[in-house]
């Protein structure tokens, strides 16, 4: 993707990762109905068209999507959608394949949940490392003419109790759904996924007001150069914190003001 439509893909995987971060969501559910709208609009052309089209209001668009969609999925995915439907993208397929990616984060999302988020990343290097050696296995899940119940009965006998739930949802939905890619690129891509999902790190930051975009995006850069990886932030209020700004990544906590930690920060980078 370029330009707007890896705008729009970066603004709503923050949104994603906000949602999930609530105990409250069901992120297995959330992939599956990712996946069920990705569905529909890689069938419907005429509708992501609609949703894409950079001549009409954001806001009509995510009514649009409410209309047609809301009834029919939870809160947290209606919420998700009509943010996607505000973005600006560059072409339409764009949408779809960002609605694919996020199905799939959404389920390493589950995994990591349950702490089996490092068994899916080496299952599905295995399972590509199978697939890769087995013709026969390769054929039996790209035949075009195979059709989804049949793949989905052969995955869930080579995987259903050996691997876990999460492994088996992506695999079943890439062999079922692949949407052009060959089955060993989507397994790569499933892979990349589970790795850089693996080496997120969470900082939970409490100040004593709102932070404002720009100090939310200084703090992330800064607290992703001084660890070495990708920072994800979830934010509080409390007025009652000392300093104005507390920061904690692991077992680490950082107190201090917002410009005193950003100064610190840039020093011990620096030395």
């Amino acid at each position: 993707m370029n330009g707007a439509s890896r705008e729009a893909l970066a603004a709503a995987r923050e949104r994603l990762d906000a949602l999930t971060d609530s105990t409250s969501v069901d992120a297995a559910q959330l992939a599956d109905e990712l996946a069920a709208v990705t569905a529909l609009l890689d069938r419907e052309a005429g509708l992501r068209r609609v949703l894409t089209d950079p001549a009409q209001p954001g806001e009509a668009k995510a009514q649009l999507v409410q209309r047609l969609i809301g009834g029919q999925v939870s809160g947290p995915t209606a919420d998700l959608l009509s943010g996607l439907a505000r973005s600006r993208w560059s072409q339409p397929r764009d949408l779809v394949d960002a609605l694919e990616e996020l199905a799939d984060i959404a389920d390493l999302t589950a995994a990591e949940k349950t702490g089996t988020l490092d068994d899916v990343e080496d299952e599905l290097f295995r399972f590509g490392r199978i697939v890769s050696s087995s013709t026969e296995l390769r054929a039996a899940l790209t035949d075009r003419a195979a059709g989804t119940s049949a793949k989905t009965e052969l995955l869930h006998r080579l995987l259903g109790g050996r691997a876990k739930p999460a492994t088996e949802r992506l695999v079943t939905r890439l062999a079922t759904a692949p949407r052009g890619r060959s089955l060993e690129a989507g397994l790569e891509s499933l892979s990349k996924l589970a790795a850089e999902r693996r080496n997120r790190m969470v900082a939970v930051v409490t100040s004593a007001v709102p932070l404002s975009d720009g100090q939310r995006q200084r703090l992330g850069a800064a607290l992703t150069k001084l660890y070495g990886r990708r920072m994800h932030l979830n934010l509080d209020v409390d007025p009652e914190v000392v300093g104005g700004i507390r920061v904690q990544v692991g077992d680490e906590v950082i107190n201090g003001s917002l410009a005193d930690r950003l100064d610190e920060a840039a020093r011990r980078m620096a030395s």
